[in-house]
């Protein structure tokens, strides 16, 4: 279930997430809602339009457009979401790391970085026991101890859904039967994630 919302205030950080698909835009909200419990509200997650890709400048394009439609209550963060598609990730993140440069002197708000090493759909296999349930059987042959290492986790899971296609609004309805705090113990893409939320940690674009 969703954590009931808290009552914004000057205090909350408003962060929104460029993510690369409706996917994405649909259950990420769901997976991060508690960080409302710490004053953290993820406004929006933006994503390319006409199923564009989510390359460095497209990313530009988006962070522009988020902070300049809230310039009387603007985000204090942008993160960007990749996915690396099992590459490594200072790889595919490397061409990311000039926008802040770029926009630092327009766009007051800090600029991070997380990425999902294959797909969104491996963080619902870090709740194998939620997941589980919710599928109504087994979850095939999957190390859901190290989510990340599930390859294709995307096309795993439209097999276990059997006839029922699966659709961003899916990928919503699962993600809020999930646990995010037992996805953020197993899975380190999606604890990286959630660290960028909070405080940026170690995934700064400006470090």
């Amino acid at each position: 279930m969703r954590p009931l919302a808290l009552e914004r205030n000057e205090l909350t950080k408003r962060v929104v997430v460029l993510a690369s698909g409706e996917t994405e835009r649909r259950a990420l909200p769901s997976l991060v809602a508690y960080l409302q419990y710490q004053n953290i509200s993820v406004d929006q997650v933006l994503i390319p339009p006409r199923n564009g890709a989510l390359n460095p400048q497209m990313a530009e394009m988006l962070i522009k457009a988020g902070w300049y439609r809230n310039l009387v209550n603007p985000p204090h963060k942008f993160v960007i979401l990749v996915d690396t598609d099992g590459k490594p990730p200072n790889a595919v993140l490397e061409p990311f790391k000039e926008i802040s440069d770029k926009l630092g002197r327009d766009i007051k708000a800090h600029i991070t970085f997380a990425y999902a090493q294959w797909h969104l759909e491996a963080w619902f296999f870090a709740d194998s026991c939620n997941l589980r349930n919710l599928l109504g059987g087994a979850l095939g042959h999957v190390d859901t101890s190290q989510p990340d290492k599930i390859e294709n986790p995307k096309l795993h899971l439209k097999n276990l859904l059997g006839t029922r296609v699966y659709t961003a609004q899916v990928s919503d309805e699962i993600a809020r039967k999930l646990d995010p705090l037992t996805i953020a113990q197993r899975s380190p893409s999606f604890n990286g994630l959630i660290n960028a939320i909070i405080d940026g940690g170690n995934t700064s674009l400006h470090n």
